[in-house]
């Protein structure tokens, strides 16, 4: 790009900071009018919420301000990368997209959108689209040289259902082909599709794998969002009310940057998670007694309403029987008598800070925006370095802490 290119991209920093949301919301409405079919793609609930919308504002805005050297954004790259392949999107979408996307600049801007900036953005997003595409490539091409690996979508059998909780159901899903199965790495998802009649379109979800890698099946534990007529509850509800023992449904292989990190040096590991955010947190855990047989401590803190909508809890006291290294800190908004490892209230850690404030240690966090940035804050008070905390945000990513 040329400095003038440059300078014009950067000029449209003020108005994507005021009026990014109204621009992408432009954007996804134009896109879905005159390609309906990516309505199979994108997720509907992310869009009724406007957390879609937000996340790619975020993202222009960023792309904008950093446009001089886009390197910075390779951590970003990388995690829409993964969440790209996840949904099977490939290098020709770019193109629908990028198309929309200008149109929507020279309509949203009208008379303010000058030829030299619409060219401007159109060479600065398909630099972007060739960066992201290119990415993609390289974790499409380790899926499949992966053993049992595989791109696109797969059918898989339910095999078993399992009720966890009041509210979280386990489903063990295992390929209808017979064939092998790629090993995950802890905290990576998986993509569910599933037809919703009520919308009369497929629709995508991303859902942690609850289990370590064992070469047969993949487990997911899913919350049921109750009485939601919104498209997330759809899902939920299909999955608990509709899809039974026998049935088929189909999923892309596993995804995600947000894993255990496995770099060989002992280092205590530290679990934080709210609601069913604590999914691939316990895949991380399993990983660590069952296969790594780490003797480091690992803590467990969790937070829900109460003991009826926790699942889990029983494979917490196995872990703990197995492992003398694992310690329980669990959070009760409703408790009737507190003991050792249960405490009433919210995800405190400032009253168990001499339990989680350990040298050297690893942080991992999950659930909601709120959750992540309230105990990520705490810990950045207490002096832990941004590469020690590791978080995951459930839905489009709207946190950018470190």
């Amino acid at each position: 790009m040329t400095e003038q290119q440059i300078t014009l991209i950067k000029g449209t920093i003020p108005v994507l900071k005021e009026n990014g949301v109204l621009l992408t919301s432009y954007f996804y409405e134009r896109m879905f009018k005159h390609n309906p079919e990516l309505k199979h793609v994108f997720n509907m609930g992310n869009q009724k919420s406007g957390k879609q919308q937000t996340a790619l504002a975020m993202a222009v805005l960023a792309y904008a301000e950093n446009i001089e050297n886009p390197s910075v954004l390779l951590g970003v790259v990388d995690h829409i990368g993964h969440k790209h392949t996840s949904l099977d999107i490939r290098p020709e979408h770019y193109q629908i997209v990028g198309n929309h996307l200008i149109s929507s600049i020279k309509e949203v801007l009208g008379d303010a959108a000058s030829e030299e900036l619409l060219e401007a953005w159109t060479l600065a997003y398909n630099n972007l689209a060739e960066i992201m595409s290119g990415h993609e490539s390289s974790i499409y091409k380790a899926k499949v040289n992966r053993p049992g690996g595989w791109t696109g979508w797969r059918p898989f059998v339910v095999k078993d259902k399992v009720k966890e909780s009041e509210e979280i159901t386990s489903f063990y899903l295992y390929p209808a082909d017979s064939g092998d199965i790629a090993n995950h790495l802890p905290g990576q998802y998986i993509s569910v599709r599933l037809f919703l009649p009520e919308l009369n379109i497929l629709q995508p979800r991303q859902y942690s794998i609850s289990s370590s890698s064992n070469g047969k099946y993949y487990r997911i534990s899913v919350k049921k969002e109750a009485g939601s007529q919104h498209p997330d509850g759809m899902i939920s509800n299909r999955l608990h009310d509709h899809i039974q023992v026998g049935d088929t449904i189909e999923l892309t292989s596993p995804s995600g940057n947000f894993v255990l990190n496995t770099d060989g040096s002992a280092r205590a590991q530290v679990f934080i998670s709210g609601g069913v955010g604590q999914t691939p947190l316990l895949a991380m855990a399993e990983e660590l007694i069952f296969n790594k047989q780490s003797n480091q401590p690992i803590v467990w803190v969790h937070g829900c309403r109460n003991e009826q909508v926790h699942a889990f809890k029983d494979k917490l006291q196995e872990l703990s029987a197995i492992s003398d290294s694992f310690q329980r800190h669990l959070f009760y908004e409703q408790v009737d008598q507190e003991t050792e490892s249960v405490l009433s209230g919210i995800v405190d850690l400032e009253s168990i800070e001499n339990k989680v404030l350990l040298s050297g240690a690893s942080y991992y966090i999950c659930g909601p925006a709120g959750f992540i940035r309230k105990h990520y804050e705490f810990l950045k008070n207490a002096g832990v370095d941004n590469d020690s905390i590791h978080f995951e945000e459930f839905g489009p990513a709207s946190l950018s802490l470190n």
